[in-house]
Formats: structure tokens, sequence, C-alpha cells
């Protein structure tokens, strides 16, 4: 093997782990001088490398008689090759105006849903594609006009899984120049499709237009994009990594939740917080690409020491942000019902059960003794004379309009209020549990504050003891 451009095609291939021997690589091939330099490359290492290969091409419908005539000119080749060729045609024209979609995204969707499928058909683990550098530059170009952070400006990727194969680009270093003499060299047929000028389409005008202009300040800008493409990519997948590992230290995950403490992802760099949430986003939906940058700032900002203690948003992808008071969390709005269940459970006088408030995750341990011997040892903890009860007991979530005689205090006080004043987060307010007696009077707030009514003394003849357990 002495072709400089396949030398360094399986040079790449080894760098990145493209393959291994016994591979077999789905190759996507357009028609045009990349993507058949790319089979003929490929065909010309696969008995050296042991791996398989077979053709795939895709007529999208677009230019009939010059479609016709690529598709012809792929499986040709390809049976020249001895290689298997699988084609589709397909009509999108008409799928694109009934679905009222955009014209390239539309024809990308449709031929990677095919790539994938035939992929799977022949068992291949990979799907060659022939995206060259002057590619690679026009993309980078592409998303720096939109204004893309770093993962934009890494481009594309050599190796990528998605769908349970790996999309790998052989020639992603090399320029469209070698790969047109490779074609001319070797007598590789190809096909030039006529739509690369129209101007109409984004890339186009930056290929013909932009990047030219632009190289009258820089003769060498295709190359300086790609080397910001790779620095790019070596941090980003950096980032990624550092991210990966903050996600798994401080995130708390619940069904269709995601929690952090404020104090933890504030203290972050700020570079790390974005990274975070989105990673914390791209966890909880599939559904994300329309979240901005000024939405994950805002998300960023929220869990600032100076921001409001209570504060929510409606990101895309069907996810809700809050913050309330020290915690910040992202919630599937798909994940939970909206509206919280009523619960009420009855204490008889006399009973020696547990009460496990499920709805709520609290329980309660019910203890009668003779006399009150000590004083309640925290909050979580409340004695009552027996004698001054209404019975039967209740533990249930508030209702509106709940107001507690909290003891010290002159007069009643919202349960609300009283909730807000301890910071209790409003996702939990609506579940969280209150004692009251049997005529409603409310007795007891856990963890927050107990009412005057029905205090034991030094009369007292039995006293109940009820301890909350908050798990």
């Amino acid at each position: 093997m002495n072709e400089p451009l396949q030398l360094e095609l399986a040079k790449e291939a080894a760098a990145h782990g493209m393959w291994e021997e016994g591979d077999k690589i789905l190759v996507a091939v357009s028609g045009g001088p990349d993507s058949m330099a790319l089979l003929h490359m490929l065909h010309a290492l696969s008995l050296e490398q042991g791996i398989k290969l077979v053709a795939a091409h895709v007529n999208h419908g677009f230019r009939a008689e010059e479609s016709a005539f690529e598709l012809e000119v792929v499986q040709t080749f390809a049976a020249s090759l001895g290689v298997p060729c699988e084609t589709i045609v397909m009509d999108l024209p008409t799928y694109i105006e009934e679905n009222r979609l955009n014209l390239q995204a539309a024809a990308r969707e449709k031929r990677y849903e095919f790539l994938y499928r035939t992929a799977a058909e022949h068992g291949a683990t990979r799907i060659a594609l022939a995206h060259h550098a002057d590619d690679q530059a026009e993309t980078v170009m592409m998303r720096l006009i939109r204004g893309a952070g770093l993962s934009g400006l890494s481009g594309m990727s050599s190796v990528r899984r998605e769908k349970n194969v790996q999309l790998i680009r052989p020639l992603l270093r090399m320029n469209k120049s070698d790969l047109l003499r490779y074609c001319e060299e070797h007598e590789i047929p190809y096909c030039v499709d006529s739509s690369n000028l129209a101007r109409y389409y984004f890339r186009n005008t930056v290929r013909l237009d932009i990047i030219p202009y632009l190289m009258q300040f820089n003769p060498q800008l295709p190359q300086s994009l790609q080397r910001l493409a790779e620095v790019a990519g070596a941090e980003d997948e950096w980032m990624e990594q550092q991210a990966g590992e903050w996600f798994s230290r401080i995130v708390r995950l619940e069904e269709g939740e995601c929690q952090v403490e404020c104090r933890e992802l504030s203290g972050l760099h700020v570079a790390l917080q974005r990274r975070l949430i989105k990673l914390i986003l791209n966890y909880l939906s599939q559904d994300t690409e329309n979240i901005t940058y000024s939405a994950v700032e805002t998300m960023r900002q929220a869990a600032s020491p100076h921001a409001p203690a209570t504060w929510r948003m409606d990101a895309a992808g069907g996810i809700r942000c809050l913050r309330e008071y020290g915690v910040m969390r992202w919630v599937h709005t798909n994940a939970r019902p909206v509206m919280a269940s009523r619960y009420d459970y009855v204490i008889e006088q006399g009973s020696d059960d547990r009460i496990e408030a499920e709805p709520s995750g609290w329980s309660f341990r019910l203890d009668w003794l003779g006399t009150a011997a000590e004083r309640p040892s925290s909050r979580m903890e409340a004695y009552f004379d027996v004698a001054a009860l209404v019975f039967p007991l209740h533990v249930r979530n508030r209702v509106p309009g709940d107001r507690i005689h909290v003891l010290g205090l002159n007069g009643s006080k919202k349960v609300q209020d009283m909730f807000v004043d301890e910071k209790v987060p409003p996702s939990r307010r609506e579940l969280y549990p209150l004692l009251c007696d049997g005529d409603g009077k409310l007795l007891w707030i856990p963890g927050i504050r107990r009412s005057a009514h029905a205090l034991p003394g030094s009369g007292s003849t039995q006293v109940l003891r009820i301890t909350a357990l908050n798990e």
C-alpha cells in the first residue's frame, strides 16, 4: 500500500479506532468525488484491514435525470469493486410539501433513516461518511456565523456513536483538491451535483462566497478553521468529561427530576455551570435543541446567592426549572401529576400503630405514656395531654385556609405563611403532613411548630408522644 491518501486514511482510522478486524462497514456513497474516493480507498484497504464493505446510495428525488444517473454510476462502480450496493429512490418533494419541513433537514432525516436501517439489515457496526476537511471548515464557519459555543465550533467528530452504530469520517483531515486528484489518478468516475451551486443553501453561500472573500485576509483560513475545530473538539471533550464527573458528584436523581444545591452549582466555574445545566436538560429530555443560551443563563443565574429564594421557569423539551430556597430542581412535566393527592390518616385513642403517610414520605410513631417525663427532643417530636384531645386525630395534608394557634404567639397564623417562614420548598407544601384533632383544630406542623392546645402539665394522667420521621 504505497498510495499516500490510503496510508493517511489508514493512520487516521487507527488513531481514532474507527474499526476493528472483522467489522462490516456501510459506506454512504452519493456519487460525488468525495464518497467515490472513500469507497475506493476503503476497498483498497479492506483485505489488509480485514473489513467488509456495503455501499448505500439515496436518490432523494429532487433532480430526476441527474439523480437517476448518479444512482447508476454508484451501482456500476460498486459492482466493479465487488462491493454490494443498496439503493433507495425517495419522493422527498412530496414528503416535504405534505409535512411542511425544511428541505435539507428532511433530506438528512430520511437519508440517515435509510442508512441506519440498511446497516442493521447487513449487520454493519459502522457507517462511513465522506465529509472532508473543506466540509469541516464550512461547518465551523456556518456555526460561527450563527453564534455557536465551544461544542459547535468543534465541528464534526471523526467518530460518533448513534443508534447502536458508529458514524465514522475517515476523510476529515483530507482536502477536496486531494480527493479530486485521487479520483483522476485512479480513473474513478464521479458526478457533480448541480445543486451545489445553488446559493439559497446556506452552506453553498459559505463555500462559494464567504470563505473565498475572507481568504483575502487569511489565505490559510480553511486550515485555520480546521485547526479551530480540532482544538475546540479536544477542549469540548475535556469539558464534557468534567461536567459528567460533577453530574455524578452533586446531582441528585429522582424519577423525572434532577436536583442540585444552589451553593454547589454556583460554586463551580461558570463554564462548568453551563455544561452541567445542559447535561441535566439532556438527561431529562431528548427534545432540548430549542433551549437557548439565554435560557441556560437564566437558570444558571437563578442559583446565585443574590437571586430570589423561590423562582420557576418553563424551558423547552417539557422541562420546568425551579429554585426552592437552597435547591435547584429540573422536573420533566410529564413525570408526575401536577395536583397533589389528598390524604387523611386516622389515629384512634389508644392506637399503637405506626402511621405511614405514604404520599408525603413521612411516618409517625405513637407512644402512650403515663406522664410527660421529658421535654420534646426536637421539633420532630411533640407531647399532648390525651384528656384535652378530641379523637380521632388526623394526619393529613393542608387545605386552603388552614391556620394554627402557634405556641408562644398571640392569635393564629396561616400554614402557608409558616411554610414560607420556614423555607419549605413549594413543591413539598401540598403533601406536607399536619396533625389535627377530631374537630379539625390544627395541633402540630411536624418539624416546624406546634399549637398551644393540649399541652401536658403536672395534672396530666396520660400523655401521647408522637415522633415524626421524614424519610
